[in-house]
């Protein structure tokens, strides 16, 4: 039995699904609303995903594919239930407002404005359903100048300043690896303001609707950035501590063409890396890439083994999901069944104790 094992088995009898009995709507469709009621999910809610009828959720189709469905759609979708409802009939307004007056939470992601023309707004459904937590996940909020204007992760990021932050050496900016306003700046607020909502509603039994906007929640992610320019000391592109001003704080490349993340910030980190590659503290960023440089990665790796460098080798995705840490830590055990193959379910942010007990769960076929 290894190390994940048994602790699922000792927190199985204090297992507690904390979201158990609530019934989620979810409108949502791509990225930040269905990561959400994901997570509802995850903790025990009840989620009914309205989808188009014919193709559904626009993800359904998104590369890579396996046994014909999406990987994506399944990671994102993993025991959810859905429905095929044209919400601009009557017989299917009709079939989602029953539920809806039902639910103790809806997620939806349209532009501003779609939901009241659908005669689906808050203002609709809580004259029936005082209780409802409404949550709304826009681009740039439910008012506002840019409230109708189209946009996608990367307009979010660039117009809350994070893109100048990072740029290459003729200052283009770098292109975000992740979607970091979907997630970050979507899905998690939508998440924390649902929580306190249910918390809100336990002591007044009232429900709320909430304006969730991607472009604004991104701003707590710079807030180093917004302390300079508070501050009068406006932030250089690339010349920050952590955005690669600092030798402190950068990517090096290793002798075998693998790259290292040095994190040694502090001064007890510093000297510990500076003496394992025989460096004094005064070292540059030139000195210590080309100290790097004269080691394979496995022989840098085993230089500070042992020693509180904050070094780390950047690993592709197939070795950090190979990772024996998160292996021991049952990361990845979870699965999704796509179609008869059985892959990992996508981590999730719930400690064991509010997770779902069950291991696998299958993706929802669209049905109406």
């Amino acid at each position: 039995m290894n190390v994940a094992e048994s602790v699922d088995q000792s927190i199985a009898q204090t297992l507690s699904r904390p979201f158990a009995g609530l019934k989620v709507v979810d409108f949502s469709t791509l990225l930040p609303g269905p990561m959400a009621s994901l997570i509802l999910a995850e903790g025990g809610a009840e989620i009914v995903k309205i989808e188009r009828p014919g193709r559904g959720d626009d993800m359904r189709a998104y590369d890579p594919q396996l046994n014909d469905h999406s990987v994506i759609f399944s990671l994102l979708n993993r025991g959810k239930e859905s429905r095929a409802i044209d919400l601009k009939s009557p017989g299917g307004f009709a079939e989602v407002r029953a539920l809806v007056l039902e639910a103790d939470i809806v997620i939806e992601q349209f532009r501003p404005g779609v939901m009241a023309r659908l005669g689906l707004s808050y203002e609709d459904l809580a004259k029936d359903n005082p209780r409802l937590i409404y949550c709304s996940i826009s681009g740039y909020g439910q008012d506002g100048p840019k409230v109708h204007l189209a946009g996608h992760d990367l307009n979010y990021v660039a117009e809350a300043g994070l893109l100048s932050l990072v740029a290459d050496q003729d200052g283009t900016p770098t292109l975000p690896s992740t979607p970091l306003a979907d997630i970050g700046g979507g899905t998690y607020p939508a998440i924390i303001n649902i929580l306190i909502a249910l918390y809100d509603r336990s002591r007044t039994g009232v429900g709320r609707h909430l304006d969730i906007s991607m472009s604004e929640n991104v701003y707590p992610f710079i807030y180093w950035a917004l302390a300079g320019s508070l501050a009068g000391q406006p932030p250089r592109p690339s010349g920050e501590m952590i955005t690669g001003g600092s030798p402190r704080y950068n990517i090096y490349r290793t002798k075998d063409g693998r790259f290292v993340a040095a994190a040694p910030l502090e001064d007890h980190f510093w000297q510990i890396f500076c003496d394992a590659l025989g460096l004094p503290v005064s070292a540059s960023k030139e000195s210590v890439a080309a100290a790097i440089g004269k080691h394979d990665a496995a022989e840098l790796m085993a230089l500070f083994d042992g020693r509180d460098a904050c070094c780390s080798i950047v690993a592709t995705i197939d070795e950090a999901m190979r990772d024996a840490h998160f292996e021991a830590r049952g990361v990845f055990r979870r699965q999704v069944d796509v179609n008869g193959r059985a892959v990992s379910a996508l981590p999730l942010p719930l400690v064991g104790p509010y997770r779902d007990p069950e291991n696998a769960r299958s993706v929802p076929a669209l049905e109406g």
